[in-house]
C-alpha cells in the first residue's frame, strides 16, 4: 500500500506539529516514511508530508551517493546554529518541481530522540544541516515558497 506525500497547499503542511508521546507507536509510520522517501528518491521526508501533524522526520543524504545512511529525528530541537551561512537549491517532495534557492545557517547542533527512544545530539555541517533546517522547517508548518523572497 505505502503512504502518500501530501502535496502544496494541503493545510496540514501549515500546521505546528504536535510532539511525539510515544515513540513505540510510530514504529511502523518511520518505516513506510522511508519506504516513502527513497521512492520518491527524496534525501529527508517530515511526518506533515505524509498527513501526519507530529514531530518527527527521516533523512538519508547519502543513499543516492551509494551508501545509505538512515536518521530518524523524533521532537528534534536546535542546540545551536551558526552565524555562517550557507545558500543552496533546495528542492521538495510535496511541492513538485518547484526548487528555490535557500540561505541557511553551515552548521547546527540538535538534539532529538532516536527511533529506539534514545536522547541523542549531533552537530552536523553542510549538505546534512540543510536538510535537517528543511524537515525542522516542515514541523513548524514553514515551506521553501517562503523563502522565495530572498535576495
Amino acid at each position: 500500500m505505502g503512504l502518500s506525500i501530501v502535496q502544496h497547499p494541503d493545510p496540514v503542511l501549515r500546521q505546528l506539529c504536535q510532539p511525539v508521546l510515544d515513540v513505540a507507536q510510530t514504529r511502523n509510520l518511520i518505516a513506510d516514511m522511508f519506504d516513502a522517501m527513497y521512492a520518491a528518491t527524496g534525501r529527508g521526508l517530515a511526518a506533515p508530508q505524509v498527513g501526519q501533524a507530529i514531530r518527527l522526520f527521516v533523512m538519508d543524504c547519502t543513499w543516492k551517493e551509494g551508501t545509505r545512511s538512515p536518521v530518524v529525528m523524533i521532537n528534534p530541537e536546535y542546540l545551536s546554529r551558526s552565524a555562517k551561512l550557507q545558500r543552496n537549491e533546495e528542492g521538495c517532495l510535496s511541492i513538485a518541481d518547484h526548487p528555490v534557492w535557500v540561505e541557511r545557517p553551515e552548521r547546527v547542533e540538535v538534539m532529538w530522540i532516536d527511533e529506539t527512544g534514545a536522547q541523542k545530539r549531533g552537530a552536523f555541517e553542510g549538505f546534512e544541516a540543510a536538510c535537517i533546517q528543511h524537515e525542522m522547517d516542515h514541523l513548524d508548518g514553514v515551506l521553501i515558497l517562503d523563502y522565495e523572497d530572498q535576495p
